[in-house]
């Protein structure tokens, strides 16, 4: 395997690549499908838990894998809002990776997002906003799965997470309604994986309800898993990553296998 760095933007952003070498006596794994890593951190920072622990577990699946590191408040010398700029990073990274799919033996047709809470956020405005005209990658920056792990969805400030849609948006009224997602939502919006606790106190769970009605009002295909009781921020539920529960943990495997399916990728 080989690390790739890729640099975006001209602020520092990067996206960090452990990718399987081609090999051609194994033909149908010329090109592996692809997924990009978001951690959390409500736009001020980005969780370690939710970093590389993730991406090895989908390395270990077959997948190249990268993981974003996209601009934070806690990084931006201008001390406003993001507004736009962790968007345009991950549309640039996906239209990179697409663009050099041969280089580094991936499938451009097989490029997923996974993020976690803000980066989840993240993800989810890539997958509804790729054909913005606010972003100049066009159809190039559109994945082709999601993957949503207790993700900040809504400005509503009956179910937002405060900290998150402050530090992106500040108080720009029209920004806010753009990332509201669950609002802007179409049929060319992205097939999506999502999972959430119950009980999660940060980023309530009706976050996710009202992401996944309005895919469903849109015919957009999804899957989502709702557990009981469980904090927010539990990356792969694991000891390693300090939040053990077995019962949770179940979603990792139930993600690879949604894309897996999604991908028609047969494992070893």
């Amino acid at each position: 395997m080989k690390h790739v760095t890729l640099d975006l933007g001209n602020g520092g952003a990067a996206a960090q690549g452990l990718l399987y070498e081609p090999t051609p006596k194994m033909p149908q794994r010329m090109e592996r499908p692809c997924v990009i890593v978001i951690p959390g951190g409500a736009y001020a920072y980005r969780s370690a838990r939710e970093a590389d622990p993730v991406a090895a577990q989908f390395s270990a699946a077959g997948y190249n894998t990268f993981v974003l590191e996209y601009t934070t408040a806690g990084e931006d010398g201008s001390r406003g809002p993001l507004k736009m700029r962790p968007l345009m990073e991950v549309a640039e990274a996906v239209a990179t990776v697409r663009e050099r799919a041969a280089e580094w033996g991936v499938d451009p047709e097989r490029i997923a997002v996974c993020g976690f809470s803000a980066g989840g956020h993240l993800a989810a405005s890539l997958g509804v906003h790729w054909g913005s005209e606010k972003l100049p990658y066009g159809r190039a920056c559109r994945p082709d799965a999601m993957i949503l792990s207790y993700p900040v969805i809504t400005s509503d400030p009956a179910y937002f997470h405060g900290g998150s849609i402050e530090n992106l948006c500040g108080d720009d009224e029209d920004l806010r309604a753009f990332f509201s997602l669950e609002k802007q939502v179409t049929k060319e919006t992205v097939p999506a994986y999502l999972w959430h606790t119950v009980t999660d106190e940060s980023v309530p769970v009706e976050n996710s309800m009202l992401f996944i009605s309005a895919l469903q009002k849109n015919g957009v295909p999804f899957e989502c898993h709702l557990f009981a009781a469980g904090e927010h921020g539990m990356s792969i539920c694991t000891q390693g990553v300090d939040s053990s529960d077995r019962h949770n943990a179940a979603w990792v495997p139930l993600s690879i296998e949604w894309l897996d399916e999604r991908f028609h990728f047969v494992r070893y």
